[in-house]
């Protein structure tokens, strides 16, 4: 990337997770995530603070009609 040839575009971040070994993937299972495929637009060109509800918008979901409260349907 240095020299030029890496992607067009790029998305740097930070962080860290305390997650055990399968730990993501079991959850992941479980229903306990929402997930979505990658939209390049909305990764690359959407502002930080829109990211989230255009990533729900892809799967149909307001932000209005989340619950903070855990379960299954």
């Amino acid at each position: 990337m240095a020299e030029g040839s890496g992607p067009e575009k790029m998305l740097v971040t930070l962080g860290y997770s305390g997650w055990g070994a399968g730990q993501l993937e079991s959850e992941i299972a479980q229903n306990a995530w929402l997930t979505v495929k990658a939209q390049p637009e909305i990764i690359f060109d959407m502002p930080a603070d829109e990211k989230y509800e255009a990533a729900l918008k892809l799967l149909g979901v307001d932000t209005l009609q989340l619950s903070g409260q855990a379960g299954h349907a």
